[in-house]
C-alpha cells in the first residue's frame, strides 16, 4: 500500500467510526479554549466536562466561561497555573498555538501523552486550492473540521480527518416577517469587506431595504452612504434581542463570500426566515432549495427578495421550509451524538 494509500484508509477509517453506532459513552474531562463563543455553547452543552483556561486579563487564551451566553455547571473555568495537576482525558485545539500551550500548561504532549483533536472552523487563506494545514504534518492529531467544504479544500497532509458539521441550539420559531425588510448579521463588515460581501450591500439595498446586525456596524451606513431607509444598523445586541429584531424581517440575506458556514444563517433559518445565500463555500449543502436561493448572480439574489417582500405567505411558507431543514440537519441531537462518537473513538 502507497503512503498516500494508507493517509486515505486512516481517513476513511475515522469516518466510518464517526457514523457508525455510538460506543458505550463516558463522560470525559476536555481541556478547551473559549474561541468561537456560538460553537462552544453548542459544544459545551453535550455533558462532557469542559475546562476552560481563566486568566486574570481574560485575555485570548484565557477567557473561561461566556459572558453573554448561558452556559451549564459543566463547563468549569481553571487558571492556568491549576493545569498541570489536572487529570485531563482530551485537549481540543482551535488555534495552532493551542496545542504548544496545551503541552507547557499540562506538562503532556498533546497527541502523544494525552489524546487530542483540532477542530478546523475556517475555510483556508492564500493560495486556497493548495493550502496546508497546520497539522498537515502530524499523525496524532485529528483534524475535525465543521464543513464539508473545508474537508475538501484544505490540504491535510498526513493527518486523520473527520466531519462534525455545526450543531445549532434552536431559538424556537419567531418569525412574523411583518417588516418589509431583509435581515443580514455580519460582524466586523468595514475590516473584512469583500470578505463579507460588505461591498455587495449596496446593490442589494437597492432592491430590499436592510437591518444590519453584527459587532462593528455602527460605521456602514456612512461608509456606503446609504440613509436609514435603506440601510439600519443594530450594534451588537444580545442573541436573544438579535432573534426577537431579525424574525420580524421579512426575509434573510446572507452576502458572505468566504466563510466556513456562518451560524448567523442557520439560526435565521431556525427562527423561520426564508433565505437568500450567496453560493459560495457550504451554502449549497445547507439550503435546500425549498429553504430559498442560493446563487453566485447578485441579481437573483435580489430577485428573490423582492418576491419574499412582496409577498408575505410565500414568505412565510420559505421559512417554515427553511426552519424544518435546519432543524434536520444541524440540530444539537446529531450535533452532540456525532461528537460522541469521534470523542471515545480517539480516547479509547
Amino acid at each position: 500500500m502507497t503512503q498516500i494509500g494508507d493517509r486515505w484508509l486512516a481517513r476513511a477509517a475515522v469516518g466510518a467510526r464517526l457514523h457508525a453506532g455510538p460506543p458505550p459513552r463516558r463522560t470525559l474531562r476536555i481541556l478547551m479554549w473559549h474561541v468561537h463563543g456560538s460553537w462552544t455553547t453548542s459544544f459545551v452543552h453535550g455533558g462532557h466536562v469542559c475546562l476552560l483556561p481563566v486568566t486574570p486579563d481574560r485575555g485570548p487564551d484565557g477567557r473561561g466561561r461566556a459572558a453573554t451566553w448561558t452556559w451549564p455547571d459543566n463547563a468549569v473555568e481553571i487558571p492556568h497555573e491549576k493545569l498541570r495537576h489536572t487529570d485531563v482525558d482530551l485537549v481540543i485545539a482551535q488555534r495552532p498555538h493551542e496545542l504548544d500551550l496545551a503541552e507547557r500548561l499540562l506538562g503532556r504532549r498533546p497527541g502523544r501523552d494525552v489524546p487530542a483533536v483540532y477542530v478546523e472552523h475556517n475555510t483556508p487563506k492564500g493560495d486556497v486550492p493548495l493550502t496546508r494545514h497546520p497539522m498537515a504534518d502530524r499523525d496524532d492529531v485529528t483534524v475535525v473540521h465543521v464543513t464539508h467544504f473545508n474537508a475538501l479544500f484544505w490540504d491535510c497532509g498526513r493527518a486523520p480527518t473527520a466531519v462534525v458539521e455545526h450543531g445549532v441550539a434552536d431559538p424556537g420559531h419567531r418569525y412574523t416577517g411583518e417588516t418589509e425588510r431583509a435581515g443580514a448579521v455580519i460582524n466586523e463588515p468595514l475590516r473584512r469587506w469583500r470578505v463579507t460581501g460588505t461591498d455587495l450591500l449596496p446593490l442589494i439595498a437597492q432592491s430590499a431595504p436592510l437591518d444590519l446586525f453584527g459587532m462593528g456596524v455602527t460605521g456602514v451606513p456612512a461608509r456606503l452612504g446609504l440613509p436609514p431607509d435603506r440601510l439600519r444598523v443594530h450594534e451588537d445586541l444580545p442573541q436573544h434581542a438579535m432573534h426577537d429584531r431579525l424574525a420580524r424581517c421579512r426575509a434573510y440575506v446572507h452576502p458572505i463570500r468566504w466563510t466556513s458556514l456562518g451560524l448567523s444563517l442557520i439560526e435565521a433559518m431556525m427562527l423561520g426566515l426564508p433565505v437568500a445565500v450567496l453560493g459560495t463555500t457550504e451554502a449549497y449543502e445547507a439550503v435546500p432549495p425549498e429553504a430559498g436561493i442560493v446563487t453566485t448572480r447578485p441579481d437573483r439574489l435580489r430577485a428573490a427578495l423582492r418576491d419574499f417582500l412582496a409577498d408575505p405567505d410565500h414568505a412565510r411558507a420559505v421559512g417554515a421550509a427553511a426552519r424544518a431543514a435546519a432543524l434536520r440537519r444541524y440540530g444539537l441531537a446529531r450535533f452532540h451524538s456525532d461528537w460522541d462518537r469521534l470523542l471515545q473513538e480517539v480516547t479509547r
